[in-house]
């Protein structure tokens, strides 16, 4: 069976662990804090970074989330998540960059540093300039949602896409960590509670990291 070696607020191990139940594949969560730098875990996958998929049987190993969800996209018919067009299959690819790399950048990263690490790891209290600037820069990417919800059924077109999946597993890193004010964003609210009432989404929702609680809306599918 496949084992997937990530820690809970991974936001890149959670779009893997979506993508993985929307296509209904079979997997154990292996946990693993990359910032204990294992000899174990390095031979896995010498960059240190979660999520690492492996399967023993088959001796194979996959990293990086991208290259995952794309092997299974591959590799797997069932609830295709990069399809359509040439052109929508562009978009898809570009609002998955967008979230890995610019929101990830503005936003979860920072929380990730600031809320967890700092507290698990350096025994250190968060830096509120930090806090501020990332949920500031939260709001402008919940206002491009806004957006893509206005003219779209789901962010990259008519269907439910990894776009969407990648999107949401970042916003849910952010929601935990107490970085998303919902207020004045609609649009991307119902959109993410309609993501979150997905049987594939629901795990996440119960699952929590030690010493570090969401806020009381994070679990509800309807907020």
């Amino acid at each position: 069976m496949w084992q997937l070696h990530q820690f809970p607020l991974c936001p890149f191990s959670r779009k893997v662990r979506l993508v993985l139940s929307e296509k209904s594949v079979g997997y154990e969560l292996w946990r693993e804090n990359p910032w204990e730098g294992r000899d174990e875990f390095l031979a896995l996958n010498p960059a240190g970074r979660t999520p690492v998929l492996h399967n023993p049987d088959k001796k194979i190993t996959l990293c990086d989330s991208r290259a995952i969800c794309e092997y299974f996209e591959e590799t797997v018919d069932q609830s295709p998540l990069i399809n359509g067009t040439a052109a929508t299959r562009a978009e898809i690819r570009r609002l998955v960059a967008l979230f890995d790399e610019n929101f990830y950048e503005d936003v979860s990263g920072p929380l990730l540093h600031e809320r967890m690490k700092k507290r698990l790891v350096y025994r250190q209290s968060p830096d509120s300039r930090v806090l501020r600037q990332a949920m500031r820069l939260a709001n402008e990417h919940l206002y491009y949602i806004d957006y893509l919800v206005d003219h779209r059924r789901w962010l990259a077109g008519a269907q439910l896409s990894l776009a969407d999946m990648t999107a949401a597993a970042h916003l849910s890193v952010a929601d935990y960590l107490g970085g998303i004010d919902w207020s004045g964003h609609e649009q991307a609210q119902d959109w993410y509670a309609a993501i979150k009432s997905r049987p594939s989404f629901r795990p996440l929702l119960s699952e929590r990291m030690e010493v570090i609680q969401p806020p009381s809306h994070y679990a509800d599918v309807n907020a």
